[in-house]
């Protein structure tokens, strides 16, 4: 039988998972207007108990994929690939690339998060962009958006943060400069009308 204290840890383990927000989008709050996740939108790739891990949506980067791809001397940088955007996915790691992307197998570093997404972070798919056998939707960041174990949710406990379902159509068929208001519609909220009191819906 287990001890008074593994099973409140076990329990504790629960609730956590419970919580997680794997899976889900973060939309800043109006008043978050002095920070470089002003009025982002984040998608939560891992959230556990030591901290969680997100990408940036919705800041473009003064780079596309065309000149990324020349940047790093890949064969595949084609003219089709210019003016599709590459994105901030937040201030940690800036130099790491990072592709979120509908279901393809076979890419040497992925990781599957739901049915329809997957993230990939190694270079073997930057070669299929622009070939057809690139994946049928994807998006490219560098850097991601970190938080160590607590930090997350006591950002959300200070209405810092809407916390949202995640929707492939909003990664993929929403232009970036509309994400950040479709993700809070999607909650039937107008965000405007959120004082800095009333917070994470």
């Amino acid at each position: 039988m287990p001890s008074s204290v593994g099973l409140a840890r076990h329990i504790e383990d629960l609730l956590f998972r419970m919580m997680s927000l794997q899976n889900y989008f973060l939309v800043a709050v109006p008043s978050l207007n002095d920070s470089v996740f002003e009025r982002s939108i984040i998608y939560i790739c891992e959230h556990n108990e030591k901290g969680a891990m997100g990408i940036m949506l919705n800041v473009p980067l003064d780079l596309d994929v065309c000149q990324l791809l020349t940047q790093m001397k890949m064969e595949n940088a084609s003219f089709s690939l210019s003016g599709k955007s590459v994105f901030s996915g937040g201030p940690v790691s800036t130099d790491r690339g990072f592709v979120l992307h509908t279901p393809m197998d076979g890419f040497h570093a992925s990781l599957s998060l739901t049915d329809e997404l997957m993230m990939t972070t190694s270079l073997d798919i930057l070669s299929t962009l622009g070939t057809s056998a690139e994946p049928k939707q994807y998006m490219i960041a560098l850097g991601y958006a970190g938080w160590e174990k607590g930090q997350l949710e006591e950002e959300i406990r200070e209405n810092t943060w809407l916390t949202v379902p995640a929707s492939p159509d909003i990664i993929f068929d929403i232009p970036y400069e509309d994400r950040w208001l479709a993700a809070s519609k999607s909650l039937g909220i107008d965000i405007w009308q959120l004082s800095p009191q009333a917070g994470h819906a």
